[in-house]
């Protein structure tokens, strides 16, 4: 498949945003978190980086959003989208993830005021927040399935119907969404001190995406097409050669589905992304544990990283996905 920069950028950045969004939502939702409420009222060192992270996370998945119309034919008719969602896995995404504004928007507003000294009484404040926090996690984290859903739903993919597809947006953006907002506490609160648990879930998530990414790359580089060319040019069983090109010159279907990356530039990104999104990560969660000091300088490198891999991997899931049509062509 041809790996559309704006579908690659739509699905790394509002990934990343549902994940912030996710994390947040279980966060508030933890009951007597230590980290939120101190001495009986919301802690205010924790309050700017929560909604610093929630804003941020906001504009990701705008902007995400925004990037997968690029991709359309007709842009200004991507609202039809949302009238299909009884079948179709892109109109639900499309109808979760406005969904999911509501109860994100409210937390802003929510957290917000607490900070600027509005609803300072603990129990309220904790109250909402955790009922807030669950909804929008479980928003966050459908909308996500849903994304993933779109490619695993589909057919005359094979390699995008393993059973690992949805697991890994999930974990890419759980990943996302640990090493975002642990950069903005780091950077706010200018301390990594209660990090450390942060930090280790991160390494623990990067480790289990890595297991992920090169089972599914080793299934799908052994995986055959469930057709053969004489199934496609409607000869069964058949063993079928090319006598001439079914085409004069490149169309649609050869630039969209016909895109083909070599095995050697493979076999180097997919190296580059498990650093950026495995190796990289895990370093520095663990020197946020060893040196609380560093977080302030090795969480950023980590979102940055984590980012810039999940670029790389997605990239390479579209690249490398082979659609049945091609045996035609």
């Amino acid at each position: 498949m041809h790996p559309a920069f704006s579908v690659i950028f739509f699905t790394t950045l509002s990934g990343a945003g549902y994940g912030v969004l996710a994390l947040i939502g279980v966060m508030l939702a933890s009951p007597g978190s230590q980290l939120l409420v101190r001495n009986n009222e919301p802690a205010a060192s924790m309050l700017l980086p929560l909604a610093s992270a929630l804003l941020l996370a906001l504009a990701l998945v705008t902007v995400g959003l925004l990037s997968s119309t690029f991709h359309l034919g007709k842009p200004m008719r991507a609202w039809r989208a949302f009238s299909q969602w009884r079948t179709s896995w892109l109109s639900r995404e499309g109808v979760l993830a406005v969904t999911t504004y509501v109860p994100a928007v409210a937390l802003v507003v929510l957290v917000l005021g607490a900070w600027a000294g509005g609803d300072r009484e603990a129990n309220a404040f904790a109250m909402s927040a955790a009922a807030l926090g669950i909804v929008t996690t479980v928003l966050a984290l459908v909308t996500v399935v849903c994304t993933a859903m779109i490619y695993a739903s589909l057919k005359p993919i094979p390699a995008w119907q393993h059973t690992l597809v949805v697991p890994a947006y999930l974990g890419f953006a759980v990943q996302a969404g640990l090493a975002i907002v642990g950069s903005l506490i780091a950077l706010l609160q200018a301390t990594g001190t209660g990090l450390a648990p942060l930090a280790m879930v991160l390494a623990a998530v990067s480790v289990v995406l890595v297991a992920i990414k090169i089972r599914y790359w080793r299934d799908i580089d052994g995986q055959a097409l469930p057709a053969t060319r004489g199934d496609a040019v409607g000869l069964p069983g058949r063993d079928v050669s090319v006598f001439e090109r079914p085409h004069s010159e490149q169309n649609y279907l050869t630039r969209e589905m016909g895109f083909v990356v070599a095995r050697k530039h493979a076999h180097k990104l997919r190296t580059i992304a498990l650093i950026l999104f495995g190796l990289v990560p895990v370093i520095a969660a663990v020197l946020v544990w060893a040196f609380p000091a560093a977080a302030a300088v090795a969480m950023p490198l980590a979102a940055l990283s984590v980012l810039f891999g999940a670029f790389v991997e997605r990239w390479l899931f579209f690249a490398q996905a082979r659609h049945l049509v091609t045996l035609y062509y």
